[in-house]
This record gives structure tokens, C-alpha cells and sequence, in this order.
């Protein structure tokens, strides 16, 4: 018999991070699990003036008939187990011993420590049968590390905390709108919230208790751990920061572990999910870009991309640790998903108020001792189309090309100006660029109340660049790139001018 014709997938080995030690292979019989993305059924067409509703989206980006069943009678035969296919997701997730997954996709599995801590890993790229490769996006769950990162960061000394409500304040957000009959979305892989502590925290703002609903992402659910420095303090800052902006919103969670094809399935369930309907989906977690093998990358802007169409905006958090993005190899970094062109990237700003009025508004950088405000330029990602009239630095890598700038928008994330919160029956501060994504989703909420075009805003913000719509921060810098007018690697376009915006999307 002939040996069966096979397929890579160009682009998916998995980087190897700095300071990993290989420990050998991990054991044949050990149970894997992976989530394989499909091929959507049709490109996406240019976006037109009226988003495409979540049923027609599901119709044109479901696989292409046959595929699901293709894929799993093949798996069947080698010996897998298939725990489910879902058409609206793209997905179809297998288990196995590691022996028969490791024979499937053409890899090796081994073991691997990282700052004292095991995962497993695998080395080589992921190949197919020649049939079922064109299928295929991406094989997600075969590496275990933790996908992404919080960027939060508690506040060590504040001398000068906010609360949400002013921060809107001092923004001029619309207040004619409180975002009423919208709901935000929110990602959140792990953790979880106590209703007690947002009671608490509304009636000590005077503000009504949003509704809150949870979206167990396979199999996650609603898991508060009790410790206030913890993953709840993560949840917490994104749907107290957004009810203290958008009161009268609704906010739903999907819950999610952390790992990649948990991530790629919450942020599709939100698209997805005509129950919730999201108008905005707030994504406070992220990595360097060059952590994740092409293949991850190309799964997550399939449907990244997607929210363009169905008229949500997504916003993501820019990063906390400078324009290294934490990576200590003397080179900059920035932080996905915040590089990906289909979202409004969200950096930071140290935020001086006298009552609301804005006293001086800098980048936020602690550093070397605290966090400082991510940023920069892509190393994956070309300049899109809407950034291409701003005259942006390059890259501080030598020899590295022009690339997508980090972030587009910015607001008060400076710990020692961050906001009160309760989480876990704490009344604590806490700052990052994880409070400026719900920030923003609280204002597109506003918006979208008001009647304002929703969905993809970076081409209309990007237009409106140098107007009274942004406090432009031109003080300070995040390491590598320094602050300046119009646009900037540290803080984008500046922070919001609400009011102003919503006059811009108007017109």
C-alpha cells in the first residue's frame, strides 16, 4: 500500500519561549485533547452600511458542507474520540492518548518547564492527509501554557484613585445615554464575580446593579476563587469600570480557561450569541504577538474579522509592561490580540483630575519598578489601510519594516490614578490597560444607545485624528517610542473626548 500523501500547516510550530527546559516526552497513553479550526465556507465581503445579522454570518462562515463529517469519520478510524462539531464555531474537538494525536497531526510531544512550572508541549509542524489539510486552519490545545495574561495591575501606594463614573466625567461622555437596551460582553479566562461585591460597589457610586449574565464556555463556568489579588480581580475591573460608565448597559461574561482553544471559542460564542447580542466585546488579556504559531493567529483573525461584519466593536487591552511586552531579549514587542487590525487596541494614561477637570493627561510608565503602557509597532500585522495616512515612527527593531501601530486609543490606566473597585468583599485600587478596554466599551455602549453607527470604529476615529474628539498625549513615553501629536506608539490617538465622538459618528 502506498504511504498516505501528507500536508503542513504552513506556520504552526510553536515558538519555544526564552528559558524552557525540555524534560522529555510525555507519556504515550496520556490524554490529549485539541480543537481543530475549520476553513470558513465563504470570504467575508467588502463591509457594507448594514451589518450582517448573526444567522446570515453563521450561514456564510459555517465549514464547507461535508467537512465536519469529512474529518470525523478520518479521526474515527485512527482510534480518536470526537466530543463535539460545531458548525457556528468552526470547530471540531477531538481526544485521544497522546500516541494516536501525536500520529494524527505528525508531531512530537514533550514535557516542558517554565519559570517552575510544567506544560506540555510539541515540537515539529502540524501535518495532515492530504485530503483534510485544505480544511484546516489551525490545531488548537496541543500546547497546555497559559495563553494569555491579565492586564491588570494592582495599585502598590495610590495618592490619587478615581472612580469610573468620574473618569466619564472628566472624558465629557454623552451624558444624555447610560447605554441602556445595549449589552457589553466580556472575555474572561478564569476567575470569577460575586454579586455581593457589585452591589456593594454600585450602591457606594449610587448607581443601579446591571444585570450580569455568565456564558459557560466548554464547560467553564462562574468561579470566583475568594482572593482579591487573583483572577476575580481581573472580572471584577472590567464590569465595574463598564457599569460605572454605562449604567443602564447589560454585561455578559464568557467564561473560559485559559488556553488557546478556549479563547478562540469565547470570542466566537460572543459573535455568535443572538441571545446577548453584544454591541461591544471587551478583551482585557493578551501576549507578545510572536508567542503564538501563524496557524493560532490565522484562527483568531478569522473570527476577529467577523465582528466587522455583524456590528461589533472589540476592544482589547494594549498591554502592561512597556513596548518589551515583558519579552527580555532587548528587542520591542506588542501584545495580540491588541495588534490584530479588526480591533481598537486600548494603551494607557496617567490621569490628573482637579474634581473632573483634567489637570494633565501622561503616558503611563512605572517602569523599572511598575508597569507602563504596551505599544508599538507590529511585526506580523501591514500598516491597514486606515492608519495609512498617519506619519508613525518605525519600528525600534532594526531592519524591521513598516507594521500595524499599537494601540489606537488610550485612557486612564496608571495604577496611582486607577479605580476604586470591590473584589471579593475588598474595597481596593486597580489600574491597567484592562480598565481602559471596558472604558471604551462603556462609551460605544453610550453610543450605540444614542443612535451612533456601532461595529468597527477605527476607520471613522482614525479620521477624525487631531480633532477635539481626543485629549492627545504628547508627554512621556513607554521605552522604546515616545509620545507626540496626532498619533503616537504609547497612547494612539489619545484619550476620549465622549461627547465629540459621538458627534463623529453621527456625522
Amino acid at each position: 500500500m502506498a504511504p498516505e500523501e501528507r500536508r503542513t500547516l504552513p506556520g504552526s510550530a510553536m515558538p519555544r519561549p526564552a528559558g524552557a527546559q525540555v524534560l522529555g516526552q510525555i507519556p504515550d497513553d496520556e490524554r490529549v485533547e485539541v480543537t481543530v479550526v475549520l476553513q470558513p465556507r465563504a470570504p467575508l465581503p467588502e463591509p457594507g452600511p448594514t451589518p450582517m445579522s448573526r444567522a446570515e454570518l453563521a450561514d456564510l462562515r459555517s465549514p464547507p458542507e461535508g467537512a465536519l463529517e469529512a474529518i470525523a469519520r478520518y479521526v474515527a478510524g485512527q482510534g480518536l474520540e470526537v466530543i463535539a462539531a460545531d458548525a457556528p464555531r468552526r470547530r471540531i474537538v477531538l481526544a485521544g492518548s497522546a500516541a494516536r494525536i501525536a500520529a494524527l497531526f505528525g508531531i512530537s510531544f514533550v514535557r516542558l518547564q517554565l519559570e517552575g512550572r510544567r506544560y506540555r508541549t510539541y515540537e515539529g509542524e502540524i501535518s495532515l492527509p492530504a485530503e483534510l489539510a485544505p480544511l484546516v486552519v489551525a490545531v488548537l490545545g496541543l500546547d497546555t501554557r497559559p495563553f494569555a495574561r491579565s492586564h491588570r495591575r494592582p495599585a502598590v501606594a495610590p495618592n490619587a484613585p478615581t472612580t469610573a463614573p468620574t473618569v466619564a466625567r472628566a472624558y465629557d461622555f454623552p451624558t444624555a445615554y447610560d447605554g441602556r437596551g445595549t449589552t457589553i460582553g466580556f472575555i474572561e479566562l478564569g476567575g470569577g464575580f460575586q454579586e455581593s461585591d457589585l452591589v456593594r460597589y454600585c450602591e457606594g457610586l449610587g448607581l443601579s446593579t446591571p444585570q450580569v449574565s455568565v456564558v459557560g464556555v466548554d464547560g467553564a463556568r462562574n468561579a470566583p476563587t475568594g482572593d482579591p489579588n487573583g483572577p476575580d480581580a481581573e472580572v471584577m475591573l472590567d464590569l465595574e469600570v463598564a457599569t460605572g460608565v454605562a449604567n443602564g448597559a447589560d454585561l455578559v461574561l464568557y467564561m473560559a480557561a485559559n488556553t488557546d482553544a478556549a479563547f478562540y471559542s469565547a470570542i466566537a460564542t460572543a459573535l455568535r450569541d443572538a441571545t446577548h447580542a453584544p454591541v461591544a466585546i471587551s478583551i482585557s488579556w493578551g501576549a507578545p504577538e510572536e508567542s503564538y504559531p501563524a496557524t493560532t493567529i490565522a484562527a483568531f483573525e478569522s473570527v476577529l474579522e467577523e465582528a466587522v461584519h455583524v456590528g461589533v466593536t472589540v476592544l482589547v487591552a494594549a498591554g502592561d509592561q512597556g513596548s518589551t511586552d515583558g519579552v527580555d531579549d532587548g528587542r520591542a514587542h506588542v501584545d495580540y490580540p491588541a495588534a490584530s487590525p479588526y480591533v481598537l487596541a486600548c494603551g494607557g494614561t496617567r490621569l490628573d483630575l482637579d474634581g473632573t477637570t483634567i489637570v494633565a493627561e501622561t503616558v503611563w510608565n512605572d517602569l523599572p519598578n511598575g508597569g507602563a503602557t504596551g505599544g508599538g509597532i507590529s511585526a506580523l500585522f501591514p500598516v491597514p489601510s486606515w492608519q495609512a495616512g498617519i506619519a508613525m515612527p518605525p519600528s525600534a527593531n532594526p531592519g524591521a519594516g513598516p507594521g500595524r501601530g499599537v494601540p489606537d486609543v488610550a485612557g486612564n490606566a496608571d495604577p496611582d490614578t486607577g479605580y476604586r473597585i470591590v473584589v471579593d468583599g475588598v474595597a481596593t485600587v486597580v489600574g491597567g490597560t484592562s480598565a481602559v478596554a471596558p472604558l471604551w466599551a462603556g462609551l460605544v455602549a453610550r453610543c450605540h444607545q444614542a443612535g451612533a453607527r456601532g461595529g468597527f470604529w477605527n476607520p471613522l476615529l482614525y479620521a477624525a485624528r487631531g480633532s477635539s474628539a481626543f485629549h492627545e498625549i504628547t508627554v512621556g513615553s513607554n521605552g522604546a517610542y515616545d509620545a507626540g501629536p496626532i498619533w503616537n506608539a504609547c497612547c494612539g490617538l489619545g484619550s476620549p473626548n465622549g461627547t465629540a465622538i459621538l458627534q463623529t459618528l453621527r456625522a
